[in-house]
């Protein structure tokens, strides 16, 4: 086999796995490591594939994982506040819903360490490894086929499993909350299906987000703002913004 047929078939191996190891290339083509280094940087001096230690990922694959990483570590101190917010409205002996979302992973910072007896639901793999460590609090993990970032599942499986659930509270996040035109949106359509499903499932629920969602919009309309009780935000919004849910119905808890 020619090096630019491996090529072709370590890029078809990408877009299926978003990864391949040099071991594993060096069995199925029958050639040395040393050939497999040398394709691997060839493909990645094309701007084709990222290299890795045994390996390599896809582009793709590395820019969802380094998008990911950066929400986890952006507006650190809202998202505590947001979270601190949320845990207010909680009951002892609640059912809480926690999505996919970095203010999600606040609120669970909270939760590792209380005496109250919490039932927490989420499709989070951070929530579900610091909320497992609690004793106290009754865990239900809806796994599935985990998404692209490989922070939680939002898949076909999952929302089966989620959706024999009535939670007291759903905490949602959103990429965009617009008041406005009363739209709630997120960045992925399988994502914005579960946050739906959600919401129409749930007692209440509210949105969590960072002020600096207000406002915006993303690439999927998932619901009407007035389907949630509430929007828990860092700061106090706008008047005419305030006004305007007001109107709709939705309550907005400011955590200054």
């Amino acid at each position: 086999m020619f090096p630019e047929e491996r090529h072709a078939k370590i890029l078809e191996m990408l877009a299926r796995d978003g990864k391949v190891l040099v071991k594993e290339l060096t069995e199925i083509f029958g050639v040395t490591e040393d050939s497999i280094r040398k394709d691997l940087s060839s493909l990645e001096l094309d701007g084709k594939l990222k290299r890795t230690y045994g390996g390599a990922v896809s582009i793709e694959e590395k820019l969802q994982m380094t998008e990911a990483n950066r929400r986890r570590v952006s507006d650190v101190e809202a998202k505590r506040k947001i979270a601190i917010a949320a845990v207010k409205l909680m009951q002892p002996q609640d059912l809480i819903f926690l999505d996919i979302s970095t203010i999600s992973i606040a609120i669970a910072q909270i939760l590792e360490k209380t005496d109250a007896g919490y039932k927490i639901l989420t499709n989070m793999v951070d929530v579900l490894v610091m909320l497992a460590r609690n004793p106290k609090i009754d865990l239900f993990f809806a796994g599935g086929q985990v998404n692209q970032s490989r922070d939680g599942f939002s898949d076909v499986l999952n929302l089966e499993f989620i959706s024999r659930f009535r939670p007291d509270i759903s905490f949602l996040g959103a990429f965009g909350v617009d008041i406005k035109k009363n739209s709630l949106t997120s960045r992925s359509a399988a994502g914005g299906v579960h946050k739906a499903r959600m919401i129409d499932i749930s007692k209440s629920s509210y949105i969590i987000a960072e002020s600096r969602k207000i406002g915006t919009e993303s690439i999927y309309h998932f619901a009407a703002l007035d389907k949630v009780d509430g929007i828990i935000t860092e700061s106090a919004l706008p008047e005419n913004l305030t006004t305007a849910a007001q109107k709709l119905g939705v309550r907005i808890i400011s955590a200054e």
